[in-house]
């Protein structure tokens, strides 16, 4: 481990001890179990309550190269990055295909008071999401279930500050 991987590794063990006292919460995926983010980051809830807009940051980190038997720095979101969340790819009709099936899968879970919301929310959520399909990055869980739940990458306006959406129903707090 480099010198600035080890800071880095440090520094988050840190803020995540420092969080722990206070009763830090994990927001895992309903279906595949996984971790997909924690409350550390600026969290806000938009679209009728249909995602969690979760504010993230550029990191750097380093890999070791095998291979070349050196590090390599990678650039990130710590979002994806502290909770092992694995990049994949969809086209359009294929994401289409995914979303209708994993909303249905979702529902499975949802108290039936809270499914007519759900429905009338899911309409304008993924309206959006395919809005913007093309600036996109979709991200797995850990585990790469793929009828878990797919987050969604985008940067602000500014074009350099990253948050992610993830389905507010498709996930289960947990107190750490």
């Amino acid at each position: 481990m480099g010198p600035r991987r080890a800071l880095l590794s440090v520094l988050f063990l840190c803020a995540v001890t420092t969080h722990l006292s206070a009763g830090l919460i994990i927001y895992k995926d309903v279906i595949s179990g996984d971790e997909m983010f924690s409350d550390i980051y600026k969290i806000k809830t938009f679209a009728d309550g249909f995602f969690y807009d979760v504010e993230g940051k550029l990191v750097t980190t380093q890999e070791y190269l095998i291979s070349l038997d050196s590090y390599s720095d990678i650039i990130g979101v710590d979002i994806a990055v502290n909770h092992n969340l694995q990049e994949t790819n969809f086209t359009k009709d294929e994401y289409k295909t995914y979303i209708k099936e994993y909303l249905r899968r979702v529902k499975a879970y949802l108290d039936p008071d809270r499914v007519h919301d759900f429905r009338a929310a899911a309409q304008g959520g993924i309206d959006r999401i395919l809005k913007s399909f093309d600036g996109l990055k979709f991200f797995t869980g850990e585990s790469k279930n793929c009828e878990g739940m797919v987050a969604l990458l985008d940067y602000m306006e500014d074009g350099v500050t990253p948050y992610m959406l993830f389905f507010k129903d498709g996930l289960v707090q947990e107190k750490a």
